[in-house]
């Protein structure tokens, strides 16, 4: 359902732009979108400043998220989400303007340079409205709401960073994603941010009914959305969800490069990982290691990916996503739950299938983890930023006299050069180089009569090479912050790898991860969503919850150690305490307690990360099933066919929760009823 405000008009047909950092192609679950197919604008930031002067301070100077901090000494005069800074723009009766983002978002970076340290336009926002900036990754709740309402103004497009535009009562009723400062900027049609801003406040003024009106129906499809019920009393649990959802994968699948959504017509088209889908396929394949469609999905996909540039050949783990459908060049930043979620599908491949270069892969991912995701107390960062020195993708690209030169050695570089395409035109901006293989490591290296172990013994010295130089480079931000959710993921991809390859410095590194987030995020037998400067804050969500168990079961799973299964059960215990569902069942992704919102949502649907309700399922099938806890088992089945319509409509959009169907339908052979 799409939206369009009568708003539109007042704004004189101002054509919006929506190029943010990642932009869903529909808000539907029913659609069955995964978060982040991308509409990325073609024109490069030209625009360079200085990091902001401290002439300036807001309210954010107080936060710890390095996102907000970011914007701690812009001239506008910014506030957190809080019932502070809400309660202000009730008192004064002012329009809000709340913009989201996160500290890896490029486009974030952009408007920030250009806009919000912009005097003209911080005038203005300081003077007509109450300024919130929300880091997205610490507030999920808030960031889906008004996302929810942006797909509904913009016909289905959204990104980051997400700027939208509430009531005093916090009701949106317009929205948008990155804008250029000013009318021409990007071009002779790209309107600008100050002119929006200038006619929002020209409305509000005149006829404020018009935006009210406008907010009253975007909200109603917001709370439609976000409060869908996806229950079928009538429904059982079905092993045919799981058949059908594969050929629906098969159906999306890219035969030539692995992966899933693209269209022939547009190449461009930006491709992610999607784990979820691997799981799945994984799981099927656990059954039946020649289960042909399955195969070939997973090993393509893993093959090319690790083969692409959008793994980073020489610092190790994986960037976000492809721009295009080859894998061949990344958005660059580097996030703890992409890489989390593939070193436990890689390690999961290699106990299936062992390739020698899946091995490599787990080792050079979780080697860049521990190297510069990794706290002093052992807790993970959330992630790296895509550009440095405000050039996106400056630390990583390489020319081709660059390479030579370090490399030295002639022969040395002419096998490198053939190994990583740099024989080649330049693949990135028409001058530069993101080193990938030309062929899959097994081919490279039967090519040149040698095993994949071999080559690689060959190139690594010649990688360490430019490592050391790159490191010496401006560096990506780091975000320090370290959630809850996100460290649960990482946990269990440590434990994975280090079980499957018999790594007892994995499974140490995963117990420490795991000690450092029950003590310093947990309070009175609660979880705290994020840590950062030396202090846990905000409730945790059901992903919090989710994730750290599925983590701690991992642990349990590589070591035997009861202690784990004891940490996930009283964590789960908690979490049917606080985001139960008593009439429908199933989870809320807020707790019971959490502050009002505009809905109390559930999302079934598994993106880049999986849904907490996925996870849950499986979690509650493993802890039931293991501690012999009927009501566990219970709860697992009412978690499964609460999203029952979902399943049976579109279920290639749950395959996380389909793992959780297959282990159910495999434990109720042995039933514990």
């Amino acid at each position: 359902m799409n939206f369009y405000p009568v708003f539109y008009v007042a704004l004189t047909q101002v054509a919006l732009i929506a190029s943010g950092c990642s932009s869903p192609s529909s808000g539907s679950t029913d659609q069955a979108s995964k978060e982040d197919s991308t509409q990325e604008t073609a024109v490069k930031d030209e625009k360079k400043s200085d990091r902001p002067s401290t002439k300036h301070a807001n309210a954010l100077a107080k936060e710890t998220s390095p996102y907000l901090l970011l914007h701690a000494h812009n001239p506008v005069n910014w506030f957190a989400w809080n019932d502070a800074s809400l309660k202000k723009a009730r008192d004064e009766n002012k329009v809000i303007f709340l913009s989201i983002g996160y500290s890896s978002c490029h486009w974030c970076h952009v408007m920030e340079r250009e806009s919000f340290m912009d005097e003209e336009i911080a005038k203005i926002l300081n003077e007509y409205f109450v300024c919130i900036k929300v880091d997205r990754e610490e507030r999920p709740d808030v960031d889906s709401i008004y996302m929810n309402a942006l797909h509904a103004i913009n016909q289905g497009r959204g990104g980051w960073p997400l700027s939208m535009f509430l009531t005093p009562e916090a009701q949106p009723f317009f929205g948008t994603t990155y804008m250029p400062a000013r009318d021409g900027d990007r071009g002779p049609n790209t309107p600008g941010f100050l002119t929006l801003i200038s006619r929002v406040q020209e409305v509000w003024e005149k006829t404020p009914q018009t935006i009210i009106s406008d907010s009253n129906q975007v909200t109603k499809i917001v709370k439609q959305r976000l409060e869908a019920s996806y229950t079928n009393k009538l429904l059982e649990v079905n092993q045919d969800w799981i058949d059908d959802a594969v050929g629906d994968l098969f159906k999306q699948f890219d035969k030539e490069n692995g992966g899933f959504g693209f269209t022939d017509g547009n190449p461009n088209r930006p491709k992610f990982p999607e784990p979820s889908n691997l799981v799945l396929l994984l799981e099927v394949l656990r059954i039946n290691k020649e289960e042909n469609v399955a195969k070939e999905m997973l090993l393509t996909s893993l093959d090319r990916m690790a083969m692409g540039g959008i793994r980073d050949h020489f610092g190790g783990g994986f960037h976000r996503y492809s721009v295009d459908r080859f894998w061949r060049i990344p958005h660059f930043e580097k996030m703890l739950y992409d890489n989390a979620q593939l070193v436990s599908v890689y390690a999961s491949a290699y106990q299936l299938f062992p390739q020698d270069e899946y091995r490599l892969v787990i080792d050079e991912l979780l080697t860049f983890v521990s190297a510069e995701l990794t706290s002093p107390e052992g807790g993970f960062y959330s992630a790296l930023d895509a550009e440095s020195e405000d050039e996106e993708g400056k630390y990583y690209r390489w020319t081709r006299a660059e390479i030579e030169e370090i490399v030295g050695d002639e022969a040395d570089f002419d096998l490198f050069k053939n190994v990583y395409q740099i024989d080649r035109a330049p693949n990135f901006e028409e001058k530069f180089y993101a080193p990938q293989f030309s062929l899959p490591a097994a081919s490279l290296a039967e090519n040149r009569g040698m095993s994949v172990v071999e080559m690689n013994d060959k190139l690594k010295p010649l990688r360490m090479k430019l490592f050391k130089v790159r490191s010496s480079r401006a560096r990506p931000l780091l975000d320090t912050k370290i959630l809850s959710s996100w460290n649960g993921l990482m946990i269990k991809g440590f434990a994975d790898a280090g079980r499957v390859l018999d790594n007892k410095e994995y499974i140490e590194t995963a117990s420490k991860a795991a000690l450092f987030v029950l003590e310093h995020l947990q309070r009175d037998g609660r979880l705290l969503r994020t840590y950062g400067g030396g202090q846990a804050k905000l409730n945790a969500y059901l992903d919090d919850y989710a994730f750290l168990i599925d983590g701690l079961i991992a642990l349990h799973q590589a070591t035997d150690d009861p202690q784990w299964l004891q940490k996930a059960v009283a964590l789960q215990d908690k979490q049917n305490e606080l985001f139960w569902d008593e009439k429908l069942g199933g989870y809320f992704f807020t707790s019971n307690d959490h502050e009002s919102l505009l809905a109390r949502a559930k999302n079934p649907v598994d993106g880049a990360r999986p849904s907490g309700i996925s996870v849950s399922a499986d979690n509650l099938q493993y802890l039931g099933s293991k501690l012999k806890r009927v009501d566990l088992m219970e709860k697992c089945k009412q978690t499964i066919l609460a999203v029952g319509n979902l399943l049976q409509r579109a279920p290639a959009s749950a395959p996380r929760m389909l793992v959780a169907v297959k282990a159910y339908l495999e434990t109720k052979k042995t039933s514990i009823e």
